[in-house]
């Protein structure tokens, strides 16, 4: 279980005012106001088609915004940009690239290594640590084509430690990954909030929330709810989120129910 005191209560690290996004005048999402505490470990959470990777994709700058305004530490998101490392969906990801695993982790670091230069010997060490840090360093030569799902998200999750950054945002890191891989995906994620790192993950599976992280956001183009894991995921929070959509909603209930009475 993750530790309860490890967000803090201070300033959040991340603010998001008044964030409204649209595809072709259709909102995707709709004025989300909240903030992110430091060194929380954060599951984004809601239906399909609730604005969860729009949301970090709008975070990353990449798509425009209607309106709204999201900062980092107080200074506009897009200024900070070098501090926060990004996971896409695996499926976003063009797997027959030419390109082997360390090629892969070692663009992580385009931004210290400059572009059209010579890769030097720290940065291979460098992405060579990330690489046993996620236990797959033995991959380094193989072709990312030649990889299974569970070692294609390590690779990824290789790319952004090897960045240092403060915050890390992550879309779906544990879609379709065996036991295995899971559990050394948390167990990393861990040890960046035992760093004092930020760590914001789309996440599916509502019987491993609680488990696996300790601050919630609950998403349905609008922010349904956010904060402390014991006080936001409740019944009537999920129900606000998915309404008739969530056939699990009784067993999961039941599930929160026995968690508080230990």
């Amino acid at each position: 279980m993750v530790s309860r005191s490890t967000a803090s209560t201070d300033t959040p690290a991340i603010a998001i005012s008044d964030l409204t996004v649209a595809y072709q005048r259709k909102p995707v999402l709709w004025e989300i106001s909240l903030g992110i505490p430091r060194g929380a470990l954060v599951g984004l959470v809601g239906p399909n088609g609730a604005g969860k990777s729009t949301l970090i994709k709008a975070m990353m700058n990449l798509i425009p915004r209607v309106s709204g305004d999201i900062r980092l530490d107080g200074n506009p998101m897009e200024s900070q940009l070098p501090r926060v490392a990004y996971v896409p969906q695996r499926e976003s990801v063009d797997w027959d690239f030419p390109a082997s695993v360390l090629d892969v982790v070692l663009m992580g670091l385009y931004r210290q290594i400059g572009w059209f230069r010579a890769v030097r010997s720290q940065h291979r060490k460098r992405a060579m640590e990330a690489l046993e840090q996620v236990g797959i360093a033995e991959l380094a030569s193989r072709q990312i084509s030649q990889l299974s799902g569970g070692q294609q998200q390590r690779t990824f999750l290789a790319r952004a430690l090897v960045q240092a950054a403060d915050v890390y945002l992550m879309d779906e890191p544990f879609a379709a990954v065996d036991a295995a891989t899971e559990q050394s995906i948390i167990e990393v994620l861990r040890s960046l909030q035992h760093d004092r790192k930020t760590i914001l993950v789309v996440h599916h599976d509502l019987h491993t929330v609680p488990e696996y992280f300790d601050w919630l956001i609950l998403l349905n183009v609008r922010a349904v709810a956010w904060g402390p894991m014991d006080s936001t995921f409740t019944p009537d929070n999920l129900r606000r989120t998915y309404g008739g959509r969530l056939t699990l909603l009784d067993e999961v209930t039941e599930a929160i129910r026995r968690r508080q009475s230990l």
